[in-house]
C-alpha cells in the first residue's frame, strides 16, 4: 500500500531510539571533532589541540566504538545510557543529560593523544584530573614564561640557569690564563700576485704585516676582490662588510705606524658565520624570515677579533636557522669539486676559507657543523671543548651543545685563532676561563695517543716517527641512545629558541621543509619528563667516556656520526685535519683537478684543545695536505666568474 504524501504515521518507539542514537553519536563526533581554536581560553586550549591529533589518526564515524570497550570510559557511559534508553528503562532527557553534563571530547582526546607520548596507561578518572590541571595551571603558567622570555626568536636573551660544564677535573677557578706563545717565522717575502698572497698563512701574512711589506689596506683589497669574484660561484658569501673593513684596515695600519702591534691578528682579514651579530650590518642567521634583522650589538667573539685589529671582510653562508647548507640565497658548493656542497650549516665559512676568499673564518657546531664541511672542503678546523669560547651575541640552537671555533689554513692558525677569542662572558653563563697549556710547547713524545679502526694510517705512523706513543684503542661507553638524546636536546632546545616563530606559522617560510619545520613540530611532543631523561642518559653517557679515555687523545673518522654525537654530547674537543686526496667518481672532461677530500680527527679530553692542536701541528709539520689549493676556475659549464 502507498502512503499519500504528508500523511505518514509516527515512528515506533524503536524507531526514536534509532533516531535518537543517531543524533548523539553525531553529538559526540560535532564536539570531539571541532577543531581547535588559536588562542582560546576556557574548554578549548590542550583539549581542541589534542582532538585534532585524535581525530585525524582515525575517521570520526567510527572513533569512538573501539574506545567504548576499554572500562568505564565516558563513551562506554554514553553507550551503556542508549541501551537503557532502548529497552525503555531510562528516559530521553537522562541522556541528553550524558552530554550536557561530562563531556565526552577532552578526556576521549586526550587518551588517544597519550600514546605519543609513550604514556597511554591513565584511567579516565585520571586523564579528567590532567585535563583539568593542565587548563588551570599549566596552560597559564606556559603563556605567562612565553610573555616573559620567549616573544624574541633566536636565544640571544635570557640565558637558561640549566648550565652545561663539560669540566672532568671539578675545579671550579682556573688557573691564570696565559696567552700562547707564538712561533716567529724567518723572513718572509711578499709574492708577487694575489693568488700566492691569498692562500698564505696567518702566521706568513703577519710577518708582512708587521715588517710593513704589505699593509691592512692592500690586504683587504686582496680577499674583498677575492670574496666577489668567488662568492657567487661558491654561494658562501651572505655581506661583504667593505666599509668597515677599509676602516678597521686603516685604524691597523695606523696603529703600526705609531710603532703599536696588536699581535698576530694585527689587520688580517677574516670572516664570520652569519649567527653572529655585528651591529650596522644583516645578520640573517641565512633565513628568508630573517634576512632584513640587524641585531644592534656587538658579539663576544667579534669584539675579541676587533681588540686583537683583525679585519671583518665578510658575514659568511650559514645555513638557515644554522641546519645543513641550504640557505635563502642558494646551498654552497665545495670548492674542490664544484658539483658537489659543503654540507653543515658552516658551509660558508669552511668553503670561503678553503678557497682562499678569506685568511681564516668562524664558524659554529651543534652537531657536526664545523667537522662536516671543513672535511668536506678539505680545511684544517678546530671544535673547541664546551664553554671555551663565549657565545654572547649568536644565535643559538641549544645552550648545552653550541661551539664556536675557527677555520685556518693550518693547525698553527687555529691555535692562534683560538687563543684571540676564548674567554668568558656575562651574557653566556656556560663559557668558562679554561687554563689550556700552550699547545706549542707541549712534548708530544710524552703523550700516549690511540686510533680507533676508522684512523688515516698515514697520521698515525707520522706521529709515531715524530715519537709519540701510538695505541689502537676503542671508546667504550654501554649508552646505545647517543644519536636520540642529541636529537632530542637539539631540538628541544632549538623550539625554545624559536617557540614564536612557530606559533607564527614562519617555519612554512623555511627554505628547507624535510629540516627544522619536521623536526621542531616532533620536538613539540617531547614531554619535559623524558627530556629530562635524556639529561640523565647524557650524564650517564659523559661518565662512560671519561672512565673510557685512558690517552691523552685518540685518532678517528671525524664525521662518522655517532663519533660526532659522542664528542657534542661530551664537550670534547676535536681538530679536523686533511690527510690527502682521492679522485672523483665520474670525472667531467678535462675536470681531472677535481677531488674528493679526505680527512681525519684527533681527539682530546674537555679542556685539553691544546693537545689536539699540538698533535695536529707535528703531523702538519711533515705533510703538506692542508697547503694544496682547489680548482677553482674548474666550473661547470653554466657557472661564471665574476671579474
Amino acid at each position: 500500500m502507498r502512503l499519500p504524501h504528508g500523511h505518514r504515521p509516527l515512528p515506533p518507539p524503536q524507531c526514536l531510539h534509532l533516531l535518537l542514537f543517531t543524533a548523539l553519536c553525531f553529538a559526540v563526533l560535532k564536539t570531539a571533532a571541532a577543531p581547535p581554536r588559536t588562542g582560546s581560553t576556557g574548554e578549548g586550549g590542550i583539549a581542541s589541540v589534542t582532538q585534532t591529533m585524535a581525530w585525524a589518526a582515525r575517521p570520526p564515524k567510527c572513533a569512538w566504538f573501539p574506545l567504548a570497550t576499554t572500562g568505564k570510559s565516558h563513551s562506554h557511559t554514553l553507550v551503556s545510557k542508549y541501551h537503557k534508553i532502548w529497552k525503555g528503562t531510562e528516559d530521553v532527557s537522562s541522556a541528553k543529560d550524558v552530554l550536557k553534563q561530562e563531556p565526552v571530547s577532552g578526556v576521549i582526546a586526550l587518551k588517544e593523544s597519550m600514546k605519543y607520548f609513550d604514556a597511554d596507561f591513565f584511567n579516565d578518572t585520571k586523564l579528567r584530573e590532567m585535563e583539568d590541571g593542565a587548563k588551570e595551571f599549566n596552560v597559564p603558567a606556559f603563556r605567562e614564561n612565553r610573555k616573559l622570555v620567549a616573544l624574541e626568536n633566536g636565544g640571544l636573551h635570557n640565558p637558561s640557569v640549566l648550565v652545561f660544564k663539560s669540566s672532568w677535573s671539578g675545579k671550579t677557578k682556573a688557573k691564570e690564563n696565559k696567552r700562547f706563545d707564538y712561533p716567529h717565522t724567518s723572513t718572509v717575502h711578499r709574492p708577487s700576485n694575489d693568488e700566492d698572497i691569498a692562500f698564505m698563512s696567518i702566521v706568513e701574512l703577519g710577518e708582512l704585516i708587521r715588517t710593513k711589506k704589505i699593509t691592512s689596506h692592500e690586504l683587504t683589497d686582496v680577499f674583498l676582490r677575492r670574496l666577489k669574484r668567488y662568492g657567487t660561484v661558491l654561494e658562501s658569501v651572505i655581506t661583504c662588510t667593505e666599509d668597515l673593513a677599509y676602516k678597521q684596515a686603516k685604524e691597523a695600519d695606523d696603529l703600526l705606524e705609531q710603532g703599536k702591534y696588536l699581535g698576530p691578528l694585527h689587520g688580517i682579514p677574516y670572516g664570520l658565520k652569519d649567527i653572529i651579530a655585528v651591529p650596522q650590518y644583516h645578520t640573517t642567521w641565512g633565513s628568508e624570515t630573517f634576512k632584513n634583522q640587524v641585531i644592534d650589538m656587538e658579539a663576544f667573539v667579534y669584539k675579541r677579533l676587533k681588540s686583537a685589529g683583525a679585519v671583518l671582510v665578510a658575514k659568511l653562508v650559514t645555513g638557515s636557522l644554522a641546519y645543513d647548507d641550504i640557505w635563502f640565497g642558494g646551498r654552497t658548493r665545495n670548492p674542490w669539486n664544484i658539483e658537489e656542497f659543503s654540507t653543515g650549516s658552516s658551509a660558508g665559512p669552511a668553503a670561503s676559507t678553503s678557497a682562499g676568499m678569506v685568511p681564516f673564518a668562524i664558524g659554529s657546531e651543534t652537531a657536526g657543523s664545523i667537522t662536516y664541511p671543513a672535511a668536506r672542503c678539505g680545511v684544517t678546523a678546530l671544535r673547541p671543548t664546551f664553554g671555551t669560547v663565549a657565545r654572547t651575541g649568536v644565535m643559538s640552537i641549544s645552550e648545552s651543545l653550541d661551539k664556536l671555533g675557527p677555520f685556518c689554513r693550518s693547525a698553527v692558525d687555529c691555535a692562534i685563532v683560538l687563543d684571540a677569542i676564548r674567554g668568558t662572558d656575562a651574557g653566556d653563563p656556560s663559557s668558562r676561563e679554561i687554563s689550556l697549556e700552550d699547545p706549542f710547547h707541549v712534548d708530544i713524545t710524552k703523550l700516549t695517543v690511540g686510533y680507533l679502526d676508522s684512523a688515516e694510517m698515514e697520521v698515525v705512523d707520522a706521529l709515531s716517527a715524530k715519537g709519540a706513543k701510538l695505541v689502537p684503542f676503542k671508546l667504550n661507553y654501554t649508552v646505545e641512545s647517543v644519536q636520540s638524546i642529541l636529537n632530542i636536546t637539539m631540538d628541544v632546545d632549538m623550539l625554545a629558541h624559536f617557540d614564536t616563530w612557530q606559533r607564527e606559522g614562519k617555519d612554512d617560510e623555511y627554505e628547507a621543509q624535510d629540516q627544522w619545520p619536521v623536526e621542531l613540530r616532533r620536538a613539540r611532543l617531547v614531554p619535559a619528563v623524558d627530556y629530562i631523561q635524556a639529561q640523565r642518559a647524557r650524564g650517564r653517557l659523559i661518565r662512560e667516556v671519561q672512565e673510557s679515555f685512558t690517552v691523552d687523545a685518540f685518532i678517528g673518522n671525524v664525521t662518522d656520526w655517532e663519533l660526532v654525537c659522542v664528542g657534542n654530547l661530551v664537550g670534547m674537543p676535536v681538530m679536523v685535519v686533511p690527510t690527502g686526496f682521492k679522485s672523483i667518481e665520474h670525472p667531467p672532461k678535462g675536470g681531472e683537478r677535481r677531488r674528493t677530500t679526505v680527512t681525519t680527527g684527533i681527539h682530546a679530553p674537555p679542556d685539553h684543545d691544546h693537545i689536539a692542536l699540538a698533535l695536529a701541528m707535528a703531523y702538519q709539520s711533515v705533510s703538506n695536505h692542508h697547503k694544496q689549493r682547489p680548482p677553482l676556475d674548474d666550473l661547470g659549464p653554466n657557472d661564471k666568474i665574476h671579474t
